[in-house]
This record gives structure tokens, sequence and C-alpha cells, in this order.
């Protein structure tokens, strides 16, 4: 992206209060991997600090810049420089996938060597400047043997918050979800076992899935997040850019000269649970917590629709629910023989699942 597209973006969010009434923002930059582009980035964030500034906007008092990053260049001095500069302002967490090998299964170099050494070594760093931050693992079919043990491993480099979930994408084999609940099993008896859960939390174990729900609300944010490509052109969500979908056109609903269509925005403002799913995910007894991805029912859809629900992922949330079931009651019978259940209700950590 060109300072001169990112300026074009700002400006126009600024300039139209009437269409973005939130009380804050958050500018999220998404790669690749952000902090190779440092230099633009430090442009970008000063350029956004001194026009909320100048019109007096409400969001420079509310404002954050957001960041995923693989964590490679993060001692680098010039990234340490703007950390620095604006660490009041920033949410930064580095990806590390859990055990050297799971880690290194999927993120590796041009040349085949895997990456997990480079990226552990900066993690102290990262966690002496944001040690409320958590790390984010995605789980597909090759990575279901390695949950266990990578998420006990995560807590041994002292990161407290796993969020972890299962990839949308329907890439899972025959037995998978049988595998996965063992996983989950196994885990939880480590996690109870040995008082993890006094100080660690996996978002895998959340007591509000697995109930049937009555709310009518969409999973996604498609619609409410705007996202801008290197180009200038907006899309309801980074998912509906060409770099994001597999087989679908994608789906552009303005740019940084002209502006948002709205009538090119309206389908997704309109999406509900009813709107999108089938009879069965209406009726289940245990969707509390099944999630879905908006840019994944497109580009999985039959057609070019926005209202078909992927259920790639259906087997996967009911053997998560059966493990989180497991997880609970164990933890509620120890509780409960120590003494300790009401205590640990009025102080427990929430745990609040967190979905990509």
């Amino acid at each position: 992206m060109s300072f001169e597209i990112a300026k074009q973006a700002i400006d126009y969010l600024l300039d139209e209060k009437r269409n973005f009434q939130e009380d804050g923002v958050i500018w999220d930059f998404i790669g690749g991997e952000p902090f190779l582009e440092i230099d633009l980035i430090e442009k970008i964030c000063n350029y956004a600090k001194l026009e909320m500034y100048r019109r007096n906007h409400k969001w420079f008092n509310n404002y954050r810049f957001n960041f995923s990053t693989n964590g490679l260049n993060y001692h680098e001095s010039r990234i340490q420089k703007f950390i620095e500069e604006n660490h009041s302002h920033l949410s930064i967490g580095i990806t590390i996938d859990g055990t050297k090998l799971k880690h290194n299964l999927n993120r590796i170099y041009r040349n085949g060597k895997g990456s997990y050494d480079d990226v552990v070594k900066n993690i102290p760093l990262w966690q002496k400047q944001f040690p409320k931050e958590g790390t984010k693992v995605t789980i597909s079919s090759d990575d279901i043997p390695y949950i266990k043990e990578s998420v006990l491993h995560l807590y041994d480099l002292g990161i407290h918050e796993i969020h972890i979930n299962c990839v949308f994408e329907d890439v899972w084999k025959e037995g998978d979800d049988k595998n996965f609940e063992k996983q989950l099993v196994e885990l939880a008896d480590e996690i109870i076992d040995n008082d993890l859960y006094k100080d660690f939390s996996c978002s895998f174990y959340s007591e509000d899935i697995g109930k049937p729900l009555k709310d009518n609300g969409n999973w996604c944010g498609a619609g409410m997040m705007l996202a801008v490509d290197a180009s200038g052109f907006f899309y309801p969500c980074l998912r509906f850019a060409a770099y994001s979908l597999r087989s679908k056109k994608p789906i552009v609903i303005g740019n940084v000269k002209d502006g948002i269509d709205q009538n090119k925005l309206r389908p997704f403002l309109t999406l509900n649970r009813t709107t999108q799913s089938r009879q069965e995910c209406i009726d289940c007894e245990v969707a509390g917590g099944c999630a879905w991805c908006q840019g994944e029912n497109y580009d999985a859809a039959d057609t070019n629709t926005i209202y078909q629900r992927s259920v790639a992922i259906c087997k996967m949330h009911k053997a998560r629910v059966r493990a989180n079931n497991y997880f609970w009651n164990k933890l509620y019978r120890k509780l409960e023989l120590q003494g300790t259940r009401d205590d640990f209700e009025k102080n427990r950590r929430k745990v609040k699942p967190i979905v990509c």
C-alpha cells in the first residue's frame, strides 16, 4: 500500500462522521507480515494521530493500533522505537503455534527451514512489553495430534491466554472429530490435575458454549469492520478481497475516492443466524459457540451468495462441546471436594473465545 492510499482512507473515515459514529477506532494492520513495512506503518500512524488531533475528532482519545505479527523481526530497533513511541495505544500479538514441531509444520522460510527458534527468542521481550496479550493458534487436520502438548508448551513459555480455534474450511478427515475430542480431554486433565486453570486459560473451554441459542445475531462482524486493500478498494471484511478467496470474485463495496456504496453494503447488515443457517443449525441443542466465517460461507457456497452457511466445522464443534462438558464437570467436582467452588466462581478468569 502506498502512503497516498492510506492517507485517503484515513481522510475518508475521519470525514464521514455520520457513517462512523463509534466512540473509538482500531486501526488494524494485516499482512503478510506487517512489520516488514515498519517505516510505512509509522508514517501512516503518525498521520492518523495528527489528523485525529487536528480535526478534534473524538477518536483521538480512544484509538488503538493493532498488529498480529510472526515475531521474527520484533526485536529490531526500528520496531522497538515504534513500540516505545506508541505503547499506550498498541495491541500486538505474536503468533507462535505451539511446540517447535507444531510451529514448523506451517511456519517456514522459503528454504524450508522452520522459524520457531527465531520467533521464540523474542517472546520474553514481547511479554515484558505486553504482559496481558495472548497468542493465537489455529488448528487444521494435520495439527490435531499436537494440540495438548502445544498448549502446555505455550503455558511453559509464560503465555497465559491461548486463543485457539479450528479453521472454517472443509479440510477435515474421517475421525478428526474423535481425535480432536481426545486431545481436548487429555489437555483438560493436565490443566485441572496440575491446577493450571488458576493462572492460565485456553479458549477451547468456555462455560458459554454448547447450549441452545435464543438470540438471532450474526457470529461474524462482516459489514461492520471496513477493510481497505493496497489499491484503495473497500471490502466488508478482508476475507472478501481477492487474495483471501479460493474461487469466488471479490466483493467490493467502494473505494477511497468515492466512498462506500451503501447499496452494496446493505446485504451484509441483514445477516443473522436464520437468514443463512439450515434448520438443523437453528434447532441444534449445542449451537452456542458454533462459529462461522462470512468470507468462508461465501467462498464455499454453491452460488455467489453470502446467505449460505458452511457447516464444515459441525463435527469439530460438537467434539469441542463434549470435551468442554468434561472439563467443567471435572473442574467443579474437584472444587466442590476442596470446598472452593464459590470462591472460584467469584474470582475466576473470564475466558472468551476469539475467532478468526
